[in-house]
């Protein structure tokens, strides 16, 4: 297998070789250097990187602007950033890569130690299969995606959330899957979400896991596993002032607990007027449904939408997750906002959740739920009903 390529980005002589040294001593890498991020973007015209690691804080085009520089390449590689200044700068400079569609894999403090770069190539190495080949237009017509609906050929998949006060699994949030019959393929939600939604779609595969999840409640049940489902529901469906009237007489119709569905309000729409999302979220509590913030500490989730919608569940996003153990300025964000969760009577979920590390910091800080791959990926439901008997007897839920 050929070395991974790295694109080492810094200034100063002396920081150059020392990161050569220590990439050297974990494994052999092809390792190329610029002086500025000028001469980076030049580089990267004409060579393809797995990696670049670039410092923050440099003369003339500072890191800032070199993250944009890459964002305009037709091809991107993994992003590490590196700097001696504050942690919440590098996270800054990370959203502005991540919001550009750069994928960064490590934030990295100076000065730089052989454990940062380790944690830096494990990264690597799992983010280098290679992307997924582009459907076919044909694939993603809205005729195609219309007859994968009628013939579930999307599935719903659950992944566990895990109670950090009793160790068990308390809930699953609903995951689609889009198994292909000719393909043969088991497509993610990136690869065909942005289409349904171009064609208007959206709502027939809400109805579609919907029932599926209600499906799997009652195998589950038979084993006496009552456990609650979250569902993604689009923001923007509560422009539908009878949506939920529908989605009541759908669950009752399918002989479904309103109280044991929770609708995940995503952030990805919003709807045309706000007094949609207030009424709409109002009006699925008041139908006994479970109502959660999705990607708390993402996007424009607030603290006024917070403490004014009638939320069951408060789900924070997994870019405040990962990596918590290790930063204190994150650690102090997640203390504060599931302390606020908690006095808002609200069950909080922390998602994203990968190491250990992690997990104890959770559980230290009082977070109610977590999921994560740590826990579990989503799985079919047979295969979640085999981790809830291996999770222990059902008589204790």
């Amino acid at each position: 297998m050929k070395p991974c390529s790295i694109l080492i980005v810094e200034d100063h002589p002396f920081q150059h070789m020392y990161l050569q040294h220590l990439f050297g001593e974990l494994g052999p890498y092809y390792l190329e250097g610029a002086r500025d991020g000028e001469e980076a973007l030049e580089r990267l015209k004409w060579r393809k990187f797995d990696l670049v690691l670039t410092d923050l804080l440099m003369p003339g085009m500072d890191g800032v602007q070199f993250i944009q520089g890459l964002a305009a390449l037709h091809s991107k590689p993994a992003l590490a950033i590196m700097s001696s200044a504050s942690r919440r700068m590098l996270m800054s400079a990370s959203l502005v890569a991540k919001n550009l569609g750069v994928k960064v894999i490590g934030l990295i403090s100076k000065p730089v130690n052989l454990a940062a770069l380790q944690t830096l190539t494990t990264q690597l190495s799992i983010s280098q299969p290679s992307s997924p080949r582009p459907l076919p237009t044909s694939m993603l017509s809205r005729a195609a995606l219309a007859q994968a609906i009628q013939e579930e050929q999307f599935e719903a998949w659950f992944q566990p959330k895990k109670s950090l006060f009793n160790g068990r699994i308390v809930a699953a949030e609903a995951l689609v899957r889009w198994m292909h019959p000719t393909q043969g393929m088991l497509l993610l939600p990136d690869t065909f979400l942005p289409a349904l939604k171009s064609f208007d779609l959206e709502e027939e595969l809400l109805w579609l896991v919907l029932r599926q999840a209600i499906q799997a409640q009652a195998r589950w049940r038979q084993h006496d596993y009552d456990i609650p489902v979250s569902i993604n529901l689009p923001t923007h469906l509560l422009n539908s002032h009878d949506l939920a009237d529908r989605l009541f007489d759908f669950v009752m119709e399918h002989q479904g607990v309103p109280g044991q569905i929770c609708f995940e309000l995503m952030e990805c729409s919003v709807p045309q007027d706000i007094s949609n999302f207030y009424a709409g979220a109002c009006r699925l509590r008041i139908k006994g449904f479970g109502l959660s913030q999705d990607d708390f500490g993402k996007g424009y989730s607030s603290y006024m939408n917070l403490v004014s919608t009638p939320f069951t569940e408060l789900k924070i996003d997994r870019a405040l997750v990962q990596g918590c153990h290790a930063s204190e300025e994150l650690t102090k964000a997640l203390t504060s906002i599931i302390a606020l969760g908690r006095q808002l009577g609200l069950t909080v979920v922390a998602e994203g959740v990968e190491s250990a590390e992690e997990l104890a910091l959770l559980r230290k800080i009082d977070c109610s739920q977590v999921q994560g791959f740590l826990i579990s990926r989503a799985v079919p439901s047979e295969q979640f009903q085999q981790l809830l008997v291996n999770d222990g007897p059902a008589a204790s839920y």
